[in-house]
């Protein structure tokens, strides 16, 4: 008996790949220009979970968890990604969809927190705040 293992004939195979569709339309996640954000409030307690922020210049939107709000921030983050995804979808500026989230308020764990919509220079310095606790 040999103690050589017989090497597998698909190895001589040609491997194709096949593309697919690009997958959902997303916002664009950095930008250098003014954002406008709102607060996102946890329903149990009111801690700041995190921020939503939009920049139509740019065609950019995103979640920004709390630095502070550890895991919870993180874990509500899937929901305001989801609504941003769904809202450019359908083609709507990113000014509008944080438009539509104050409308609709209601999150997983959190809500946004009406009349807190408001402007950062950069969203750079909205990191600053979020990372400031």
């Amino acid at each position: 008996m040999s103690s050589e293992r017989p090497i597998n004939p698909r190895f001589d195979e040609d491997v194709h790949f096949n593309l697919v569709t690009p997958g959902p339309s997303r916002y664009r996640t950095r930008t250098d220009k003014p954002v406008r954000y709102l607060t996102v409030v946890d329903k149990e307690g009111g801690a700041v979970l995190g921020y939503v922020w939009a920049n139509d210049e740019d065609d950019a939107a995103a979640w920004v968890p709390r630095v502070a709000a550890g895991g919870r921030a993180l874990a509500e983050g899937g929901h305001w990604h989801a609504r941003l995804q769904e809202a450019k979808g359908r083609g709507i500026p990113p000014s509008q969809a944080l438009a539509e989230i104050l409308a609709n308020p209601e999150g997983n764990r959190g809500r946004a927190l009406p009349g807190s919509l408001t402007d950062a220079p950069t969203l750079a310095a909205l990191k600053e705040l979020v990372a400031g606790g």
